[in-house]
């Protein structure tokens, strides 16, 4: 496997590519778009900060990527949408940023409250200006907070650490959760009201672009301060520096911007009472170390035994239930295969169902395992974890995920309902001693089969006679049986069999089968 980073890293993010065997590692910075999309192509893996741009015709020219790692929070110099459609993997890495954001919002609180950078430039230029750049103190000042995730929570514990009465606005965090950061949700309007300073941690989409305009500036305190350490473009610039210039807004401190590299044409360089800082948010050691280190090991994780986490355009498996939901996730890839290379007709509906304890999990990525490990055997398409389900879709295909309450023999058990233009299909799988895959049920036959190898899966009449047949045919044909598994509803009835297999069969072979007594259908299945 071939990564490459197209960004400044840290030098141990390097070498754990460099001493992991299987994976080699280049470190190729400050490339051009051109050069970029014809280097790509020969590498698995493309690591990159926020200087690389990864667009849709690089990711086209990707022919072997399988995954891009952004060390950082935001990932908005990758097109997700181009590398999913491709079944391209984005990893990012949340939460290594959080401390030292969150700490660069305060810093550019207090900066402000303190006018400190206006203060420092009037010093150097041999000035003495103490009354013109006189200070707020923000002990007992409101802070109004924009978003409490994990970003605006650590601003919120650190400013009520300073002495101030925090309040917020988040639609998302019940309420429970902001009384034990010690935060009084708001609605918006009540928090412009009501805020000194406001300080803005949300992400930046249709619903929160120019949420602060020149309409939120007049619902707010007069003299209030504003801080954007979270997404240029949340904030109207324009309107921004008209509210400074009209008295309503005192100041604002800003590290990001709706264009980057801002330009001279920005409207707020211009204002004294702005203190700007270019995209510094993560900028500390202890972070960039923090992140690259994390996107690495993610990356080597994926590369080398195929573990999905932090993907932004995946459901990632958090580590800590990874042992638990692993066992499933590989069952209904299994399932999900066996019913791909049974089933007849175009699928309409996959429905997938889970019982038992299953269920208090977040199971999407056992539903996508279920969606990938069938459509993967159908499709002439590539089909991954990634882009399994906008393959499903593309393909007019609708998909159920059912949780139920039925009782069932197991402790949990996934079952995959397919309806095709033929018909209805259903397997059932279940795990025994927590991790062994079985499959226990096909359409109305329950049984006991181990999906592993090549697996012959025989409909026939329950007649005396017909294991041996088989097993004689098999045996004079040099097949060996490892495993034999037997269902049937009723006495002379219909039954099925899945037999664990060594070798493959031959066409002329499934063929002999058939024409053995009692025998309606024979299909060989490999997992």
């Amino acid at each position: 496997m071939k990564v490459l980073i197209s960004d400044a890293m840290s030098e141990r993010a390097v070498e754990i590519f460099k001493n992991t065997p299987g994976i080699t590692c280049e470190v190729s910075t400050g490339l051009k778009p051109d050069e970029l999309k014809e280097k790509i192509k020969g590498f698995h893996a493309l690591v990159v900060r926020s200087s690389t741009k990864v667009t849709a015709d690089i990711i086209e020219a990707a022919e072997n990527l399988k995954v891009v790692g952004r060390a950082g929070t935001g990932v908005d110099n990758v097109d997700v949408v181009a590398a999913t459609k491709k079944g391209v993997v984005v990893m990012n890495t949340p939460g290594g940023n959080t401390v030292t954001t969150a700490e660069h919002a305060i810093a550019m609180m207090l900066s402000l409250a303190r006018k400190i950078p206006q203060a420092t430039a009037s010093m150097r230029r041999g000035e003495w200006e103490k009354k013109k750049f006189e200070g707020t103190e923000i002990t007992g000042k409101t802070l109004g907070i924009l978003g409490v995730g994990n970003i605006g929570g650590v601003v919120a514990s650190r400013a009520i650490g300073l002495k101030m009465s925090v309040i917020a606005h988040d639609p998302f965090i019940p309420a429970e959760a902001a009384d034990k950061l010690g935060v009084t949700l708001v609605s918006m309007d009540e928090l412009f009201k009501r805020s000194d300073f406001i300080s803005i941690h949300v992400p930046l989409m249709n619903e929160t672009k120019n949420i602060v305009n020149a309409e939120a500036f007049k619902k707010m305190k007069k003299g209030v301060k504003i801080i954007n350490c979270a997404r240029g473009g949340i904030v109207n610039e324009n309107d921004l520096a008209e509210a400074i210039k009209a008295k309503q807004v005192a100041g604002a401190a800003f590290d990001v911007f709706e264009k980057e590299p801002t330009s001279a044409e920005n409207p707020l360089l211009a204002l004294e009472e702005v203190i700007l800082t270019p995209h510094l948010g993560a900028s500390t050691f202890d972070a960039q170390e923090n992140v690259a280190i994390a996107v690495s090991e993610q990356i080597v994780d994926y590369l080398l035994n195929g573990t999905v986490r932090n993907a932004v355009n995946v459901p990632s498996v958090p580590a800590e239930l990874l042992s638990a939901l692993g066992p499933y996730i590989s069952l209904g890839e299994k399932l999900g295969s066996f019913q791909g290379q049974i089933l007849t007709g175009a699928v309409e509906e996959i429905t997938v169902e889970y019982s038992g304890d299953v269920v208090n999990y977040d199971v999407a990525p056992i539903t996508t395992a279920c969606i990938k490990g069938l459509l993967d055997r159908m499709m002439d398409t590539y089909v991954n974890y990634v882009n399994a389900p906008f393959v499903a879709k593309d393909r007019g295909i609708k998909v159920v995920e059912v949780k139920s309450s039925r009782s069932t023999d197991f402790a949990s058990s996934v079952t995959i309902k397919v309806r095709t233009k033929e018909g209805t299909s259903a397997i059932e799988g279940a795990l025994f001693g927590k991790k062994e895959p079985r499959i226990v049920m096909i359409d109305k036959f329950f049984l006991d089969a181990v999906p592993q190898g090549y697996l012959l899966l025989l409909h026939n009449a329950d007649k005396p006679g017909v294991i041996g047949n088989v097993g004689t045919l098999l045996a004079a044909n040099n097949v060996n049986v490892a495993r034999l598994h037997l269902g049937r509803q009723s006495v002379g009835g219909e039954a099925v069999s899945v037999w664990n297999i060594d070798t493959a069969l031959s066409k002329g072979l499934i063929e002999k089968l058939l024409k053995l007594p009692n025998m309606v259908s024979a299909k060989v299945v490999e997992l």
